[in-house]
């Protein structure tokens, strides 16, 4: 078994040249199919809505081996049109080389593994190989972090593994998975989940020529007040022990503050909103997560009678966790330090994945990729390619191992 390696960087190449931000991952799709069936594997389209779609393909086995999903989502973390990005070459859908590194939009999170799902199917196609079991690629849509909220609807809005969730339920199921988000070869165990919570103070709605006296009743000053509350509250949360997960604390994040209109500041605002990110451990139940910050929330209610204080738990992504005796997990050991030459080091992530969706679907998921990629302040995204090879090597290896 041989990775091609200028066939990675090609396959790769081509992926990062098609954009794909969430909501607009269906070029992508069709792209994928036309590696599948280059491949000879059996394609499945799944429609998951109008412009996007999930790309499954199997290369059957000879019947009698357990089957092994490879998974990545398509959408990439920006656009590529973000005033702040736009000039970026390595966040623009345009594949380019730079000092054996290959750059582009999505190449790190996570086309780079996308495409060493592919090589390491053809390597072993190449090498003659046979599988008793299945080997399933399945690029889905709709993974980034993100939820449709108040004016902000649509497929672009739509992430948190809305393609993963429609996948399992039409089909794309296998004994376990591996999901090569960048981890930078370290095997994730394990990783949290979010819940994001609204909370609201109202105030009265008054033209400022009219507001003398009656500044303790503006929502966003009010809002001040509850924010210093909620900077107290933050560190309990996150020393809690129940929150705590393999060593690793939970972490609560200020995402965003909104209120009043900057088109009309002659105006006080009649509410103000402040949004945070909780992580939880996949130890914990988000129903028991939820009530818990909703308790929180009331008692602000108590500490502030007057200020109308309400609160909303508007996302719940559980986390997840693989067993560190699980054979998917011994496979990708075996592997790793057969490619590298040493056995790969233990993680716990407080970022999202599809493994969420994924195991409570009864798929036990592993996470195991890539580096998370060197953001070059001038050029961008961007993977080292003797890296990929190797990431390619690894995944061919432990579908020998799961797939007997």
């Amino acid at each position: 078994m041989r990775i091609n390696k200028n066939r990675l960087v090609e396959t790769a190449s081509a992926m990062i040249d098609v954009h794909s931000f969430t909501g607009d991952e269906q070029k992508m799709a069709q792209l994928m199919v036309s590696f599948y069936e280059r491949m000879g594997l059996q394609v499945q389209w799944q429609q998951v809505e109008e412009g996007r779609a999930n790309a499954l393909g199997t290369w059957r086995g000879t019947g009698g081996g357990k089957t092994l999903m490879f998974n990545g989502h398509m959408d990439t973390s920006y656009s590529g049109r973000e005033p702040w990005l736009k000039n970026v070459p390595g966040f623009q859908p345009n594949a380019f080389v730079k000092n054996n590194r290959l750059y582009g939009l999505g190449i790190s999170n996570m086309k780079g593994a996308l495409a060493c799902y592919v090589e390491a199917v053809r390597s072993l196609q190449d090498a003659g190989v046979r599988l008793r079991g299945d080997v399933l690629i399945a690029a889905v849509c709709g993974e980034i972090e993100k939820t449709q909220y108040a004016e902000a609807q649509g497929s672009q809005y739509r992430g948190y593994a809305a393609g993963s969730r429609y996948l399992v339920t039409h089909g794309g199921v296998a004994d376990m998975c591996l999901l090569g988000e960048p981890t930078e070869g370290k095997v994730v165990l394990g990783h949290f989940g979010a819940l994001w919570l609204r909370i609201r103070t109202h105030g009265n709605f008054i033209h400022t020529a009219f507001s003398e006296g009656k500044r303790d009743q503006n929502s966003i000053l009010r809002m001040h007040e509850v924010t210093n509350a909620v900077l107290e509250w933050i560190p309990e949360w996150e020393s809690d022990v129940s929150n705590s997960y393999r060593g690793a604390s939970a972490i609560v994040n200020v995402g965003a503050v909104r209120g009043g209109f900057g088109w009309r500041v002659s105006r006080t605002p009649h509410h103000t909103d402040l949004f945070l990110d909780i992580r939880v451990p996949p130890t914990k139940e988000m129903g028991v997560a939820r009530r818990e910050v909703l308790d929180f929330v009331r008692s602000l209610a108590t500490r502030f009678p007057d200020y109308g204080i309400e609160g909303e738990v508007y996302v719940t992504a559980p986390g997840a966790e693989i067993e560190e005796g699980h054979e998917l997990v011994q496979a990708v050991d075996a592997a790793h330090e057969q490619v590298f030459g040493e056995v790969p080091s233990r993680d716990v992530t407080r970022w999202f994945s599809d493994a969420s969706a994924l195991t409570r679907y009864g798929i036990p998921t592993l996470n195991y990729g890539t580096s998370t990629g060197l953001m070059d302040v001038e050029l961008g995204e961007n993977l080292d390619i003797d890296g990929l090879v190797k990431t390619a090597e690894t995944y061919a290896l432990v579908a020998q191992r799961i797939c007997a």
